[in-house]
């Protein structure tokens, strides 16, 4: 029969793996808020030096806290504490400066470009204009304190917003400016799950390998399409959401 000290040995919890113990001496930095939102926080290196682990296990406790959207890591920068998860309207059509400032957060926007193209087929069918007639089209990149949180790549039907392109948008986002010269009274959504480009990952400044939430949408005053929009979100970063009831 086993002695009662072996007993007790074997009832013991196991000690937690390495990187599950870095993983909440990390954590801890967070909560007690030793290590704010957007916080660059030790290099490998030296989580190494300060921590007394080995690399590899540095390495899947920072891989795994990225995976799970507490850290974001920026290559040639560095690692940071992520913002809490931001949410967008699944069913509605809201103003992202709203919902970042209903979050007490601050929202800017930088304009990419903005100019004239002509409607191919696709683009004058989603607009509802004649295939060759030009159409405005915008790219712009939204930022919640200083982070971009979402690409808004849009289309513009001339008709409703002639004077769209001579816009800074320094003041008030497109959302709001179209809605003020054609109300919103339909808006359509496609979601789907994407890999950005090499110039979206530059834009929004994450790596090749994250994915990102992709909502195409269309939106309507009366019987005219005003827009047709792609707007893309860090996966890291934001959720979707949306209520429904009868």
């Amino acid at each position: 029969m086993p002695s009662s000290s072996n007993r007790t040995q074997s009832s013991k919890a196991a000690p937690a793996p390495f990187y599950e113990q870095v993983k909440q001496l990390i954590l801890r930095q967070i909560h007690s808020g030793a290590w704010p939102p957007h916080q660059k926080i030790p290099s490998e290196a030296e989580l190494v030096a300060q921590l007394g682990f080995s690399r590899m296990t540095v390495h899947r406790a920072l891989r795994e806290l990225t995976g799970d959207g507490l850290l974001v890591r920026m290559q040639g920068v560095g690692t940071f504490v992520a913002e809490p998860k931001g949410q967008a309207a699944l069913f509605e059509v809201r103003n992202i400066a709203d919902e970042v400032a209903s979050r007490g957060h601050r929202h800017r926007l930088e304009v990419i470009w903005m100019r004239s193209e002509t409607a191919n087929g696709d683009r004058s069918i989603a607009l509802g204009v004649r295939e060759g007639q030009p159409v405005f089209h915008s790219l712009i990149v939204h930022f919640e304190n200083d982070v971009p949180v979402q690409i808004e790549d849009r289309y513009v039907n001339p008709a409703v917003a002639p004077e769209y392109l001579d816009q800074d948008f320094s003041s008030e986002t497109p959302y709001v400016y179209l809605n003020r010269l054609a109300p919103l009274t339909e808006g359509e959504h496609v979601v789907e799950a994407v890999l950005a480009s090499y110039e979206e990952q530059q834009l929004l400044q994450i790596p090749a390998e994250e994915p990102c939430l992709m909502i195409r949408r269309r939106t309507w005053s009366g019987r005219r399409t005003v827009t047709s929009a792609r707007l893309l979100y860090p996966g890291s970063r934001y959720r979707l959401e949306g209520h429904f009831g009868s």
